[in-house]
């Protein structure tokens, strides 16, 4: 029944371990593929509490039940008053937000898909209050059960409410078409969207069903929790360039509301004109609050002539030329998605990269000082911050903040680190990316490694970093097994003995899931210093190889595991895109396209571009494409429960058992789940090409075993679970230390 959600579990008074409650884990029937059973990672302890008016998070007690103040006839929850964003509570007014974004999306739905259940938002919203979350962000219109729920709970807990910063993306795809932010489909399309999200707050609307967008009849009126709206996207740089060429002679837009100074360009101008309709639609529903719009470093308002990249400085978007006006008491703020590694300006401008913080060089903090002096006199609140847990990298930050590479422990420490910086520069507030792990979106530097593109959120590519931003882990398989360096009991379930004897390996299992290949080797004895090698043969194209004892001149891929240092994964130059396609095709990397076709059977490292060549921004000196070696594979353990959890581990040794989990990528393929691998041609073309059959050899020594290789059916909806990250704590501590 709309609007009458079932009561929620009640938060404990203290937050020593937060992390610790969230491990008690509940489960139900899933519908994420396959009868799986999704992991609830709710606390047990919560149950029974309901009605106690307890705190959530709050140590000292205060309230934060929302005490709105009369503005001018206008109820505002939360103001702006010079650089300070005001959130008015029972327990006094409130500086420092700190919260984080909610995406749409779930395993196996694209992008695009409004897919959150009614029971995914009542899971997760007691897992916010408990890590002391004060603010959950949507970029868009939710589904009706998300309000419901959230007025649910903070119904059931007046004192520790999660607030709401909504927003409201333009029409992108129209946008990046026509180049222009004043065609009719854009302007038109983004104020009914802003007055249909109005009108989804209040409860108070029904909205027809439409592809990629929530529908249904809104209900349940969440304005009591509404700070604010941050409207729009990540500008494009070259379309917000063209938009501005193309409608520089337009006058300043000059609203009841909102308007744009003299100094303001089209986009910001089409801004103001967006927010006054806004502004509008709330004042005649007795409402003012702080109304901001979506930025970042690439469209920032700030010169980088530092930057390596023109596009990453071609235009700017200042909120200081759009502005209220004295009928809007709620005011405005400036609101950008800042993460420490890009743009690269961070690395080189002066003032950015050798700013000291906190007795620290940290080019993170001299980024978001500028800003705040650009923004002097408005609240300044960074809406998305953070770093991604995968193996893979996309880029390099300093101080270690990559975009990637990160074991979770590490991924939270770093959390934990920009968090306090933007509390520590008595900035607006900080909202983490993301809630969960996205198995959808893209990065740049594996998104043609995935064909087809549209079936990416149906398997995980771990190489992918931006699918791994969560505080909760969204991980393959219907339920947690630990296959490397866990219970070798889980080993019995749902896999295949590939190979059994009485040789120097006595048997081979394997199994594998929506993310990774699963092997496990059974030696009769030690090894000593003899290395194994695990050959695949994916693509089964002849080479002309020359023999190796140990080793299947057919293979296609490898893994070699030493007894001394990392496991490493291999590919056939023939078969490997990193060279081809950025090295003979694009001419980015020392190769020799001749040396490539001449020895196709020599065995490569497995590698992605993290970086392209670019000259030195000061100096001039031409600087060579940064790569990461992404087949290292580190060994440990994949246990969450186990003290030495690495959550990059991929493979295990213990006794004569070596276990390895290997990524889909690192095995070749560009959509396991309907058996194609990836195939790449002499002109750096990307194809796929079925594979009914993996072929499986292991070498030990001179030893070569051949196995029956191994067959999986292909999958349309994927299985998978969820837990806390490891190092959660960490970030938790951050959020109790900078919460006012």
């Amino acid at each position: 029944m709309t609007g009458s959600p079932a009561p929620h579990p009640t938060p404990p008074t203290r937050r020593p371990s937060p992390v610790g409650a969230l491990r008690h884990r509940l489960t139900r029937p899933g519908a994420s593929g396959h009868g799986a059973v999704v992991v609830l990672l709710v606390a047990a302890v919560l149950a029974g509490l309901a009605g106690t008016g307890v705190v959530l998070g709050s140590e000292g007690g205060d309230s934060w039940a929302p005490a709105p103040k009369d503005r001018d006839g206008l109820q505002a929850l939360a103001e702006t008053k010079g650089d300070r964003f005001l959130l008015h509570t029972a327990g006094g007014k409130r500086d420092f937000l700190p919260g984080v974004n909610l995406g749409v999306t779930l395993p196996g739905h694209a992008p695009d898909e409004v897919a959150l259940r009614r029971t995914d938002v009542r899971r997760w919203l007691p897992m916010m209050g408990e890590l002391g979350l004060r603010v959950v962000r949507v970029s868009t219109i939710l589904p009706p059960h998300f309000y419901e729920e959230l007025r649910g709970y903070n119904l059931a807990y007046p004192d520790a409410p999660i607030y709401l910063l909504h927003g409201v993306e333009i029409p992108e795809a129209r946008f990046m078409e026509t180049r222009d932010l004043y065609d009719a489909e854009v302007g038109d399309g983004l104020r009914l969207q802003l007055s249909d999200a109005v009108g989804v707050v209040h409860g108070t609307t029904e909205l027809p069903e439409r592809h990629g967008h929530a529908h249904g009849r809104y209900t349940a009126d969440v304005t009591p929790w509404l700070l604010g709206w941050a409207i729009g996207i990540e500008w494009d740089p070259e379309a917000t360039y063209d938009s501005d060429l193309r409608n520089r002679d337009r006058p300043p837009f000059e609203g009841r509301y909102f308007a744009a100074t003299e100094a303001a360009s089209a986009t910001e101008s089409w801004l103001a004109e967006m927010l006054d309709h806004l502004a509008a639609e709330l004042a005649e529903r007795g409402l003012t609050m702080p109304l901001s719009f979506s930025n970042w470093p690439t469209t920032d308002p700030l010169e980088h002539p530092e930057e390596p990249l023109p596009v990453q400085d071609l235009v700017g978007v200042d909120a200081n030329n759009v502005l209220p006006t004295s009928a809007w008491p709620g005011g405005t703020f400036a609101g950008y998605h800042a993460y420490p590694y890009y743009p690269d300006f961070q690395r080189f401008e002066p003032g950015i990269a050798d700013h000291v913080h906190d007795g620290v060089m940290d080019p993170y903090a001299g980024y978001l000082t500028k800003l705040r002096e650009h923004h002097d006199g408005m609240p300044l609140m960074i809406t998305e911050f953070g770093v991604p847990s995968s193996p893979g990298t996309a880029h390099l930050g300093p101080l270690g903040r990559d975009q990637g590479g990160h074991d979770e422990r590490t991924q939270q420490a770093i959390n934990a680190e920009l968090l306090r910086v933007i509390a520590d520069l008595d900035l607006a507030g900080g909202l983490a990316s993301s809630w969960t792990d996205e198995w959808s979106r893209p990065t740049w530097n594996t998104m043609d490694l995935e064909i087809p593109a549209e079936r990416r959120p149906v398997w995980r590519n771990v190489w992918t970093s931006a699918q791994h931003f969560g505080l909760l882990a969204h991980e393959p398989g219907p339920q947690p097994r630990v296959l490397v360096g866990g219970d070798e009991a889980t080993w019995t379930l749902d896999s295949q003995v590939i190979h059994a004897g009485r040789g120097a390996i006595e048997e081979v299992r394997v199994t594998h899931d929506e993310g990774y290949l699963y092997l496990r080797v059974v030696l009769a004895g030690a090894r000593g210093d003899q290395s194994l090698a695990v050959d695949l043969t994916v693509l089964d194209d002849p080479l002309d190889v020359t023999p190796e004892p140990g080793r299947d001149p057919a293979a296609s891929h490898a893994i070699t595991v030493p007894t001394v240092g990392p496991a490493r994964a291999w590919v056939r130059a023939a078969h490997d895109p990193h060279a081809w396609v950025y090295g003979a095709t694009l001419g980015m990397l020392e190769v020799d396209a001749a040396a490539l076709a001449s020895d196709p059977g020599a065995w490569r490292p497995q590698r992605l571009m993290i970086n392209t060549p670019y000259d030195h921004p000061i100096t001039g000196e031409p600087l060579p494409a940064e790569e990461q070696e992404v087949g290292l594979l580190r060994p440990g353990t994949t246990d969450p429960e186990a003290g030495a959890f690495d959550s990059l581990a991929m493979w295990h040794e213990d006794e004569h058992v070596l276990t390895l989990r290997l990524p889909w990528a690192t095995v070749g393929f560009a959509d396991p789940s309907s058996n194609l691998a990836l195939v790449v041609g002499p002109d750096g073309a990307l194809q796929t090409r079925e594979v009914e059959r993996i072929g499986i050899s292991i070498g030990l020594g001179t030893e070569l075993v051949e196995t029956a290789g191994y067959t999986w059916e292909p999958w349309q909806l994927p299985s998978w679970h969820e837990r806390p990250k490891a190092g959660l704590e960490a970030f938790a501590d951050a959020v109790a230390d900078v919460t006012p």
